[in-house]
């Protein structure tokens, strides 16, 4: 097995018939998951496709999305995973950035993924999910032509994904992973979380998150069952797992929360459940435990990042567990905690420092963009995360503080730098910062703090909904201080993380 490409192939030799993809439109056997993407293959090699061309999918969680997924991996394709909340001026970027040559896209957004294509000639085909707008091909006009399937066996060094995260810039980079990376990662978390073919998975983490990837293919990997919803419901996803006798849930810590608030708990059925997953965020002691009292099954911490094409450390299955930790380094992979002051050497052991990573599994570098690469990636191979940690004796480590100035909301990142760029261009603002405020259920918000221009006027809303035409949902700020100066550092830099101390809201 060269990379993710060859996850369905081998598992249709060994599972067949059973069953492998679920969702509320369809549900596909791992025979059919196999040749659907099959069809997807021929298709984009028919229309032009060539090796090592970039596709971008850019919907919801969906059975044609993980088709697309597999399909654009056998046309020997480069995958562009993109979150589906990007607007399609944000969409616009990454498509030109990635050199897209084609796109998936679902029939609500075509039309508007059909307009903003006319303007990058290179990318020849967009496919609509439902139905086709303009010059889009229907996914299944798509899938029933009558072409061979491509004989693709990619290097296992060679890149298979660009996924796209924020900078500190406010524009986004393309981490480039490789099918070695991306296949490995995929390996090892379902081995350290104990993955077979006896289980059932439900999930509704979104399928171009670098977790959502691995915890459907890891699943897929193993021959285990994808239960795959395609927006998270707290009510849905607690029947689903007592509808699907479900072995396992994977979430981030807001999912888990609404999930214990529901009225709907009260009547689950989760006795089916052997463990369950959450990342993305740092998660409350308190939270892990009322779940665990209430499933009957550990809740196993992990941490990850787009640059390492998922999971970096989670805690293995049958190891005594270590609550509040992000567990130990995945097989293979280095991991250390670096001096603050000094990177070259490590911090000691219980002393906080930069979390850095090594190994097979970190990204060949940010796409076409060598500077950012070399500003994260040293030359023998360690990875500057910006994550404060701490290792304690056991070897566990422990998040101290999250990247420099980054909002994680509900699991998402959001980077200061995109609220401001965005908000620095309405007339009314002379100075802004943004920064987090706590909230129990996203874990935090994005607070926008706004200097208004001289004999300037504009409300909380106008801003708001002035961010919310440019940037997607997640990203915009949830609510605006109006503030007569902000923190600075002596050289006149914007101290975002004192903001919360300086403006309480």
């Amino acid at each position: 097995m060269d990379g993710p490409g060859d996850i369905l192939r081998l598992a249709a030799r060994r599972f067949g018939d059973k069953l492998a993809l679920v969702t509320t439109a369809r549900a596909l056997t791992f025979a059919e998951l196999d040749a659907a993407s099959d069809h997807v293959a021929a298709a984009l090699v028919d229309r032009g496709v060539r090796d090592g061309q970039t596709v971008s999918i850019y919907a919801q969680n969906s059975w044609q999305w993980v088709t697309s997924y597999h399909g654009a991996l056998k046309a020997g394709a480069v995958v562009n995973p993109v979150n589906v909340m990007l607007t399609l001026e944000e969409l616009a970027f990454v498509l030109r950035d990635c050199d897209a040559a084609a796109v998936f896209t679902s029939g609500e957004q075509v039309a508007g993924v059909v307009e903003l294509t006319r303007d990058l000639p290179d990318l020849h085909t967009v496919v609509s999910f439902g139905a086709a707008v303009g010059g889009s091909v229907a996914f299944d006009e798509l899938v029933a032509t009558d072409a061979p399937v491509p004989d693709v066996a990619p290097v296992p060094d060679s890149p298979c994904t660009i996924g796209y995260t924020s900078g500190t810039t406010g524009h986004p980079k393309g981490a480039v992973q490789s099918h070695r990376a991306v296949l490995l990662n995929c390996a090892l978390t379902a081995t350290m979380h104990g993955r077979t073919e006896r289980d059932v998975v439900v999930t509704a983490l979104p399928a171009p998150h670098v977790y959502g990837n691995v915890a459907i293919n890891g699943t897929l990997l193993a021959g285990g069952t994808v239960v795959l919803m395609e927006r998270f419901a707290p009510a849905e996803a607690l029947r689903l797992i007592g509808e699907h006798s479900a072995t396992m849930f994977e979430g981030v810590p807001a999912m888990y929360a609404t999930m214990l608030s529901d009225q709907a708990l009260a009547d689950a059925d989760l006795t089916s459940l052997s463990r369950c997953t959450v990342g993305g965020q740092t998660i409350p002691v308190s939270t892990i435990e009322r779940w665990q009292d209430r499933a009957g099954a550990p809740l196993l911490e992990l941490w990850g990042m787009t640059e390492i094409s998922g999971l970096g450390t989670t805690h293995a299955l049958h190891a005594p567990p270590v609550p509040g930790s992000i567990g130990v380094s995945l097989p293979g992979v280095e991991i250390r905690i670096a001096d603050l002051e000094d990177t070259s050497r490590d911090a000691a052991v219980g002393e906080p420092g930069e979390l850095m990573i090594r190994g097979p599994i970190v990204m060949i570098g940010y796409y076409g963009n060598a500077e950012a690469t070399a500003e994260v990636l040293e030359p023998d191979g360690w990875l500057h995360t910006g994550d404060v940690a701490q290792r304690v004796a056991s070897g566990h480590v422990f998040v101290v503080d999250r990247r420099k100035d980054m909002i994680i909301t509900g699991g998402y990142n959001i980077y200061p730098a995109e609220i401001e760029r965005v908000l620095a261009g309405h007339p009314a603002v002379a100075m802004i910062a943004a920064g987090p405020v706590p909230d129990e259920v996203k874990g935090e918000l994005a607070c926008a703090y706004v200097v208004l221009a001289q004999g300037a006027s504009v409300s909380e809303d106008e801003l708001i909904a002035f961010a919310g035409e440019r940037l997607a949902a997640y990203k915009r700020p949830r609510m605006v201080r109006f503030v007569d100066d902000l923190p600075k550092t002596s050289t006149g830099k914007i101290m975002r993380r004192e903001l919360i101390k300086s403006y309480s809201v």
